[in-house]
């Protein structure tokens, strides 16, 4: 377990060094910021500092945080070095960078911000990519819980129960979505957001001593793929595992609180900061993964076993009980119900923003006018609508190709801030080496994933690198000519 400290160390120093000197090369400076330039009561509202650090947290920590790390979990202890060093080096500098870039561009969202630098074709492309990942989010956030729920209540309600119907807690969460799309940011998301942040703080505390109190060990980290089914940890890993280290949702969320900072020096604490508290709570669900299920051949088979037949809903209730106790009277019920509202809230409060999100792209698109009622109805209904229908897929499918576009939209976001930091002549590497990283992850798995073109990976392999040299020349040729 020496390991998982370690790690757990490095995500806390890095908020006190490494983002330090990010924030150091972005140079923020006292200049008026959107919300306080802007203010309209209903997307730009100033807000205090702590409340927009757990606003973001719970914007950006949904489902991948805790399904992504248990699922990456199966390739074993190696995947507590993506979740650090990836949430280090890559997710919260991608925060970081989309969150200042929006602030610096009038609080626009993030398709209209790699337009402003990586050209109008690329604005067009990534207004429509942006529009589909955040239904597709708000979809998986809502399903994930729907299901969670459902856990929860079938072994202590009656089966015919009203408490056990995935659809009632879908319609339920759905409506939830309705009002927090298109209300001011400051009415619901804006007030109740940092109770929930007190539950996601209790989630990983509850997990963390249970797992202690209970007795099981945290395993090492090894570089040997535990993965039952021998899958590749290149490049399969990095995209199994994406809130938990770097994702290109949280380009979508951050725009969001950019509009509500009053100051550009909130930017290490509001985008770097609520990354590596996202970045922690991965890698607790990622230890707990690695260390509850037993091993075959050092392989991890038990958590196989468990995903197979009760799914990711399944494990996460699964291991609140093994960590915190079976629910009964007195206060261990408590805790564990705790923990499970935590899990559950923690998707919901992505989903409700990837919605809120998806309106504002529009809304840039369209230039249409949010402080308007009904003009944001128009926008909010249509979006739901899409997401309604997109639940009744099966929910493997929907979720694969949300892992693939999301880590791909990361990518595109930080070559725009490379161009940015370029053109502002400052050390452009700190963006530039995590998004050649992500596009060699990104085009990789094109090549080999199964729903993707299913390449064989002594193919998939070196093409994939080859492929990311000749982007990474095509675009470092284009910056310097200033294209």
């Amino acid at each position: 377990m020496i390991s998982f400290f370690v790690c757990l160390g490095l995500l806390i120093l890095s908020f006190f060094t490494y983002a330090k000197y990010v924030e150091h090369v972005f140079a923020p400076t006292k200049a008026k910021t959107p919300a306080i330039r802007f203010n309209n009561g209903v997307d730009y509202v100033p807000m205090p500092l702590w409340r927009m650090v757990l606003v973001q947290l719970l914007n950006i920590a949904g489902l991948g945080p805790v399904f992504g790390a248990i699922a990456g979990a199966l390739w074993g202890p190696s995947v507590f070095l993506w979740i650090t060093l990836g949430t280090i080096f890559a997710g919260a500098v991608h925060d970081f960078s989309c969150g200042f870039l929006s602030i610096r561009n009038d609080g626009k969202s993030i398709s209209e911000i790699t337009g402003i630098y990586l050209g109008k074709h690329m604005r067009n492309f990534m207004r429509v990519f942006s529009i589909i990942l955040l239904v597709m989010v708000g979809t998986v956030f809502a399903v994930g819980p729907a299901n969670l729920l459902v856990f929860l209540f079938k072994s202590h309600v009656a089966q015919n129960s009203i408490l056990v119907n995935a659809y009632f807690w879908l319609a339920l969460i759905f409506f939830y979505y309705f009002m927090a799309t298109f209300l001011p940011i400051d009415k619901i998301i804006g007030r109740v957001y940092p109770l929930f942040g007190i539950c996601l703080i209790v989630m990983a505390l509850g997990v963390t001593g249970g797992m202690f109190v209970q007795g099981y060990h945290i395993p090492e980290i090894t570089l040997r793929n535990l993965h039952p089914a021998h899958l590749p940890v290149w490049p399969l890993m990095f995209v199994t595992v994406a809130c938990g280290a770097i994702s290109g949702f949280h380009a979508t969320q951050s725009p969001l609180m950019a509009r509500c900072v009053t100051s550009e020096y909130q930017s290490r604490q509001v985008f770097y900061g609520a990354m590596v508290m996202e970045g922690i709570i991965a890698l607790i669900w990622a230890a707990a993964g690695c260390a509850i299920y037993t091993k075959t051949g050092g392989l991890m088979t038990g958590l196989q076993e468990m995903l197979k037949h009760s799914g990711q809903a399944g494990v996460v209730y699964d291991i609140c009980l093994k960590t915190i106790g079976p629910l009964k009277l007195g206060a261990i019920s408590f805790g564990l119900l705790f923990v499970m509202i935590g899990v559950i809230i923690c998707p919901i409060t992505s989903g409700d923003t990837a919605f809120r999100a998806s309106r504002l792209v529009l809304a840039d698109w369209f230039k249409v006018d949010q402080k308007p009622f009904l003009k944001r109805l128009r926008l909010s209904v249509p979006l739901l609508l899409a997401g309604v229908i997109i639940s009744q897929l099966p929910y493997d499918i929907i979720w694969r190709y949300f892992s693939w576009s999301n880590q791909t939209l990361a990518m595109i976001v930080l070559w725009a801030a490379t161009y940015y930091l370029y053109g502002k002549n400052q050390k452009y590497f700190i963006t530039l080496v995590p998004a050649v990283f992500m596009t060699a992850v990104s085009v990789t798995y094109f090549l080999i994933a199964p729903e993707c073109l299913h390449l064989p990976s002594y193919i998939a392999w070196p093409l994939g690198l080859v492929l990311t040299a000749l982007i990474a020349a095509y675009f470092i040729i284009k910056m310097k000519k200033g294209k």
